[in-house]
């Protein structure tokens, strides 16, 4: 990952391009979770509400935990998650615009997480404020700019 050398040509990246990132991401997470568990998925896919509760029951915390690991190496290690690279976006630190540390990434990813939890509402946020901030961006002290 090439690091900009000047910080006056940052710009904030759209909710457009934030949104799309979220969907290709959540898409990647769903794709492991199904490869993971594959088996168990074709064994009740002929039965829709033994489908259901497979997913209520089994999936759940796999998920979640797996979006949190995802989000967290990504964003620590790269700056952005696959969804942002494809849109040439990335993470950084809202204080001294450099890389995102790993607990900030940690609690980035939690507060992502907890956002999905209460109907979006942590993301809806990011249309209200000057910085395009979300509540996991706020959790972690962060900001996403074009890359």
């Amino acid at each position: 990952m090439q690091e900009q050398n000047s910080t006056s040509d940052l710009q904030l990246a759209s909710l457009r391009n934030r949104g799309i990132a979220f969907v290709i991401d959540d898409l990647i997470v769903t794709l492991l979770i199904c490869l993971i568990y594959w088996d168990s998925i074709s064994l009740v896919s002929d039965n829709q509400e033994a489908l259901i509760n497979l997913m209520q029951t089994t999936f759940v915390v796999p998920l979640i935990l797996l979006k949190i690991i995802y989000h967290t190496f990504f964003i620590w290690y790269y700056g952005q998650t696959l969804g942002k690279k494809i849109l040439k976006i990335r993470v950084i630190d809202a204080n001294s615009w450099e890389r995102v540390n790993f607990f900030s990434s940690f609690l980035r990813s939690i507060g992502r997480v907890v956002s999905e939890m209460f109907f979006y509402i942590g993301f809806i946020i990011g249309f209200f404020n000057e910085g395009r901030k979300t509540f996991h961006d706020f959790a972690g002290k962060t900001l996403v700019v074009n890359a």
